[in-house]
């Protein structure tokens, strides 16, 4: 049987980037789920609503759909500081993930990460397929099962206690990093008593670092609103030393211009709404060329501008 490495797609379906990173820096992204398949519906998610709100682990893309892509992207040179897997919703529903991470390993250097919603944690299959993983971004947006229901939306058979306990389970077991993210929206899962819950499960889980986010892109509820600075700094300091408000990452991107921009452009903003900065940040481009991309995207009436708070995003029509 031929490896799957010479399969060479021509789009790179799958992928995204390496665009910047408010964590990981210049990040390759990996997709390999559907399209808004996740285990919650977060009210702040810049996808929007959940299309398909699953627990059931498949088989949805192998490394045979992965690898080529993986493999093509490594080969153009770009520099990146992270193989990242995200993208359309909860990685871990991919029954795949595990083998997927040890395959890339086995072919580079950059260190692999996964950004988990967490829900799926508490289950051994899952948490043995991380292992492979440099780094764990696992996400805990509250600590009581009120905020909990309100901020995430999960499916009716998805349990707080069932995560934090998972999120324990897996401290024991990884040999690698793990940044706890906390997701901050007001007047939802921000009050003091809130913060204190937090900070007792996360005293359990113990992370290496805790990350305060915020609504920042537009969200799929209009009310979703973020806190302000001053207000991250505040809970940054009742969380303790670990905790970082994690902010933009300034760096540039050196890299020569994409082979197909508005294909680059249009897979970009498929995973999250973007403005003008965020696009010519992340590829590497002067506004005026990236502009010129969004025009003809516009004008197929595949991409449509939205305003929030003061600030134009790109999104898909």
């Amino acid at each position: 049987m031929p490896s799957p490495e010479k399969k060479t797609p021509e789009v790179l379906s799958h992928l995204y980037g390496p665009v910047r990173s408010r964590r990981l820096g210049l990040s390759l992204g990996v997709d390999i789920l559907p399209y808004k398949t996740c285990t919650f519906d977060c009210v702040y998610c810049q996808l929007g609503r959940t299309a398909k709100k699953s627990l059931r682990r498949a088989k949805y893309f192998t490394d045979r759909d992965i690898l080529p892509q993986v493999k093509m992207a490594l080969d153009r040179g770009r520099p990146m500081d992270y193989i990242t897997f995200s993208g359309s919703g909860e990685p871990t529903l991919n029954t795949e993930i595990g083998k997927i991470i040890r395959e890339i390993k086995k072919r580079t250097s950059v260190p692999v990460a996964v950004l988990t919603n967490s829900s799926l944690l508490s289950r051994k299959s899952v948490r043995q397929a991380l292992l492979a993983a440099d780094l764990v971004v696992p996400s805990l947006d509250a600590a009581t099962a009120r905020a909990f229901r309100r901020v995430n939306r999960p499916g009716p058979s998805i349990n707080l206690e069932d995560i934090i306990s998972g999120l324990v389970k897996f401290r024991a077991e990884f040999k690698g990093q793990i940044w706890l993210e906390v997701m901050l929206v007001k007047g939802v899962n921000d009050s003091p008593a809130e913060i204190k819950a937090l900070r007792k499960a996360i005293a359990r889980v113990n992370p290496d670092k805790v990350q305060l986010n915020t609504v920042v892109r537009p969200p799929a509820e209009k009310w979703a609103r973020p806190l302000s600075r001053r207000e991250l700094e505040a809970i940054k300091e009742k969380l303790g030393g670990r905790a970082e408000v994690t902010a933009d990452f300034e760096g540039k991107l050196p890299s020569p211009a994409p082979e197909d921009l508005v294909q680059t452009i249009l897979s970009f903003i498929r995973r999250r709404p973007a403005s003008l900065r965020d696009l010519a940040g992340a590829l590497g481009q002067d506004k005026r060329t990236i502009q010129k991309s969004l025009k003809t995207l516009a004008a197929k009436g595949e991409i449509k501008g939205v305003l929030h708070r003061r600030i134009f995003y790109y999104e898909l029509s």
